[in-house]
């Protein structure tokens, strides 16, 4: 019989990785449209905020290491939605910024929030549950967060 601590079911980390998942699989239809992929989605989102920052900051900002993140942006750069230049004042750093191509998918991708909750409609939680729960994710990740600083 298994110890009651290892039961899937008991495992805090299980519904947010399935929940996670789930969602990720429901941006996939819209993002194809684009043909973006999801981590494609979360660079352009990072970039449409504030262009032009180092791969260094989007991996920050995206909780990804440095040598996770890279090869997506040099897909991301031969698909022409980003380049990536060495910063003039320090030619460690490499800056990443949105190339006009990568500009004009902003307008493309601006009906996809509503798209997704759309989807959702019929669903037992209710948009202000949903909130709710983004909120409590965001305060989880920033306590998270916390323990590697």
């Amino acid at each position: 019989m298994p110890l009651e601590q290892l039961k899937l079911n008991n495992q805090l980390c299980f519904p947010v990785y399935a929940a996670s998942r789930l969602i990720i699989r429901e941006y996939q239809p819209l993002l194809d449209k684009l043909g973006l992929t999801y981590p494609q989605y979360l660079v352009l989102l990072v970039l449409w905020e504030d262009d032009a920052q180092t791969v260094n900051q989007i991996a920050h900002k995206l909780i990804l290491n440095t040598n996770t993140i890279t090869p997506l942006l040099k897909r991301m750069e031969v698909q022409g939605l980003i380049t990536r230049d060495r910063s003039t004042n320090d030619t460690r750093k490499v800056v990443v910024a949105l190339t006009t191509k990568g500009r004009k998918m902003e307008q493309e991708a601006a009906c996809i929030p509503e798209q997704l909750i759309n989807g959702f409609q019929n669903s037992p939680l209710s948009v202000e549950e949903l909130l709710n729960l983004k909120k409590q994710l965001h305060q989880l990740i920033d306590m998270l967060s916390a323990h590697d600083r």
